[in-house]
């Protein structure tokens, strides 16, 4: 018996030590499509058999619910003062992806007392057993939390159209990561192009300018078509890959969801959600000194 329980306990810890895939989705600028992306990537590594949570870390504009028709009534700041624990305030969307709102609770992290800190890491924690993705969907722009979130996370997505200013944002944010932080790997997108061709075309104009004023390494996951099945899916607030899973959008996005899923887990990274945590509190602890 008391053998039976050691196995047991070490099948769990196993399963504790395996890491969590945490994935930053960010833009340079907003209306690039980057929330909806989040959220369809997450749909499709989850009917993959990927356990998988997306983190709504945009504080002004909390669209992942809005996107599903669901209706939050906790967020992250609940998990903060105690009021609720993290699975508590969790929803469950399509496919069984699990929704993690956040909106107001961002900003107090780089207020909380030592005590608070260790309590919103043992919460994340007690989740990591139970997932094998987070996906953190940022807000756009390159404000503070923006940054840390991004500098928090495993691997970071960048999401671009073809507009100037989104190739202008998304070079400047990827130029403040790497020359202010060191960061020098980033995943591209490119979202709503007309062929695979041009969105290939949008990724090397973006890679040359970078190649040649930054020391970072551009890795290009792909292009999702502009596809009139998406505009329809938002309308149902459904994912393209749930209403219209043969559009062009769903194919192209489910394909992205299977490249995501091949990335090895960098282990220098830890890959614990507690990992992630702890780096959110000490890089939004050290903007707060700042």
């Amino acid at each position: 018996m008391h053998k039976s329980f050691d196995q047991a306990a070490g099948i769990r810890q196993m399963r504790h030590m395996k890491p969590v895939r945490v994935i930053a989705v960010t833009s340079g600028k907003g209306g690039v499509g980057k929330t909806n992306l989040s959220v369809n990537i997450g749909v499709a590594l989850s009917k993959m058999g990927r356990r998988v949570a997306i983190l709504d870390a945009d504080m002004g504009l909390a669209n992942v619910d809005i996107l599903l028709g669901m209706f939050p009534e906790f967020n992250l700041s609940h998990v903060l003062s105690g009021e609720k624990s993290l699975k508590e305030i969790m929803m469950t969307g399509p496919s069984g992806l699990k929704i993690i709102p956040a909106s107001s609770g961002i900003q107090r992290m780089s207020d909380l007392s030592s005590i608070e800190q260790a309590g919103v890491i043992r919460a994340f924690s007690e989740i990591d057993r139970e997932l094998d993705v987070l996906i953190v969907d940022t807000a756009a722009g390159i404000s503070a939390s923006v940054v840390n979130f991004a500098r928090a996370c495993q691997e970071i997505i960048v999401v671009v159209c073809d507009e100037p200013t989104s190739l202008a944002d998304a070079y400047a944010y990827i130029k403040l990561l790497n020359r202010d932080y060191g960061l020098n790997s980033f995943h591209i997108i490119t979202n709503m192009v007309q062929s695979a061709e041009h969105g290939q075309a949008l990724f090397n104009k973006l890679s040359k300018v970078t190649d040649r004023y930054l020391d970072v390494a551009l890795h290009f996951v792909g292009a999702v078509p502009q596809d009139e099945y998406l505009k329809k899916s938002v309308q149902k607030q459904t994912p393209v890959v749930e209403a219209f899973p043969q559009s062009k959008a769903a194919l192209a996005i489910k394909n992205l969801a299977r490249k995501i899923d091949s990335w090895p887990i960098k282990p220098k990274a830890g890959g614990y959600l507690e990992f992630f945590v702890e780096r959110m509190i000490q890089f939004s602890a050290k903007e707060d000194v700042a």
